[in-house]
């Protein structure tokens, strides 16, 4: 059996009559009053690409190494803030810390194609629209929309859903418009498209009522992501009504909701500081009592993200409300590459009570040949860190390429009648009939994605191909 996302045209007249905003009288309880938080924030300073040369911790750093930096910051988003720069960059170790290179770009990050079409921009007397549109031509060739999103866009009324991406039966995910930012930007992002002027469509949507229908019409549904960018940089008042619409009878097949998220590491103070922290807090405790899981799905890529007082405050604040955290990063060369990092990492969130979720491979797109590792090393240095931690650690499952027709697993290099072989297996997919289903590919020491892989025995494709 094979799975097609759903395509029902809701009637436009249906469609128009489904009135979005939530009845006053909802049997909901009412929302706390913002209490005094326990702390109040430090004032937030961001630093986008216009504004990155004004960061002074920069002045440690030598001139090369600047001006490499801001080479970088022309093709690339960048945006930090006082908080990680205060507290997660060991700054007498830049430019080779790992949180340095988590957050500020590289030059070594930019193709040779591309560093030699910025010296054309350097040597030339552009305008600035001619400027912006060679930039984009740059990045156009970084691979945007990686593992076929834009082909995960559903269908409603007649029309693409905007700002909706359902790939896997049960999951939806959803892009608030005011989500398609970050309080910092990470240099390996594969959503990086969101942040800066390419050719490829942004996935983003206000429209609420549409996302209501769909979800009403697909009760196939029971998780629904929100994601961007980083759903955490808007204000409760917004995230309310998006919690809100949750509450609906006609929506209680959605059972869960997953926010995927760097503000635990780039922003703790979100949880437990800023003016409407508690009204954050009150609506997912609210989502909770009512019989949801409210799922934080944190990106967590190096341990030392969670070593300042703020991190376990915030931790502790999601906690308090009924809600679980999750922890999902990719494997970064230059990061993370080391199973003393990654068993470290999962110690440190299992004692927090934050579960290890995955470890993801670095996809297709942007620097990936910066910051991408072959699946043999990877597949050792996942064994060797799960080797490490106890079974409450080995939740994290690893390492997983989100590809195009699904979540591939890398099980490890095998024999196979004298000869080398890749086993892998799909966790998830397009079609469900594949979850689950190993196969085999030609060892190969250099391959970095699934793409880069063939078939152990032509008479036996790979199941997405079958």
């Amino acid at each position: 059996m094979s799975y097609d996302l759903p395509t029902k045209k809701t009637p436009k007249s249906e469609a128009m009559e489904v009135a979005f905003a939530i009845p006053e009288k909802t049997g909901l309880p009412p929302l706390s009053s913002p209490t005094v938080a326990s702390k109040s924030a430090p004032r937030f300073v961001p630093y986008d690409n216009k504004r990155i040369h004004m960061v002074s911790q920069l002045d440690r750093l030598d001139r090369e190494t600047r001006e490499g930096m801001l080479r970088a910051s022309q093709v690339f988003p960048v945006r930090v803030n006082s908080y990680v720069l205060e507290n997660l960059i060991d700054w007498e170790s830049a430019p080779n810390d790992p949180m340095y290179r988590l957050l500020f770009p590289h030059p070594d990050m930019l193709t040779a194609t591309a560093s030699e079409q910025l010296d054309v921009l350097a040597a030339g007397n552009f305008e600035s629209d001619e400027v912006k549109k060679r930039l984009r031509a740059i990045r156009d060739q970084m691979n945007p929309h990686p593992a076929g999103q834009t082909t995960n866009v559903p269908t409603l009324d007649q029309g693409l859903l905007e700002g909706v991406q359902h790939k896997y039966r049960e999951t939806a995910l959803y892009f608030p418009k005011q989500g398609q930012t970050c309080h910092s930007y990470c240099t390996f992002c594969f959503r990086w498209p969101q942040f800066v002027e390419t050719s490829a469509p942004k996935f983003e949507s206000n429209d609420l009522k549409s996302l209501r229908c769909y979800l009403r019409d697909s009760p196939q549904i029971s998780d629904l992501l929100l994601t961007g960018g980083d759903p955490m940089v808007m204000n409760s008042r917004r995230l309310g009504q998006l919690f809100d619409l949750l509450h609906l009878p006609e929506l209680d097949h959605v059972k869960t909701i997953r926010i995927g998220t760097k503000a635990l590491s780039y922003w703790p103070y979100r949880f437990f500081a800023d003016s409407d922290s508690q009204a954050l807090l009150d609506h997912m405790k609210r989502l909770v009592d009512a019989g949801k899981q409210v799922a934080i799905m944190a990106h967590i890529n190096h341990w030392r993200e969670m070593q300042t007082d703020a991190f376990e405050e915030a931790v502790s604040a999601i906690r308090s409300t009924g809600a679980i955290i999750r922890s999902q990063a990719p494997i970064l060369r230059h990061v993370n590459d080391d199973a003393d990092v990654w068993a470290k990492n999962w110690r440190m969130q299992n004692s927090m009570g934050i579960q290890p979720y995955y470890m993801f491979l670095e996809r297709d797109t942007g620097a990936v040949h910066y910051f991408s590792v072959p699946l043999v090393k990877v597949h050792a240095i996942y064994k060797a860190a799960v080797s490490q931690v106890s079974g409450l650690c080995r939740t994290a499952r690893g390492p997983v390429m989100s590809a195009e027709p699904g979540k591939v697993q890398v099980l490890g290099p095998i024999d196979v009648g004298g000869q080398k072989a890749l086993a892998l297996t799909m966790l998830q997919g397009r079609n469900p009939d594949w979850v689950n289903t190993p196969f085999l590919a030609k060892y190969s020491e250099t391959a970095v994605w699934i793409d880069d892989l063939e078939p152990f025995d032509p008479a036996h494709p790979f199941p997405f191909k079958t």
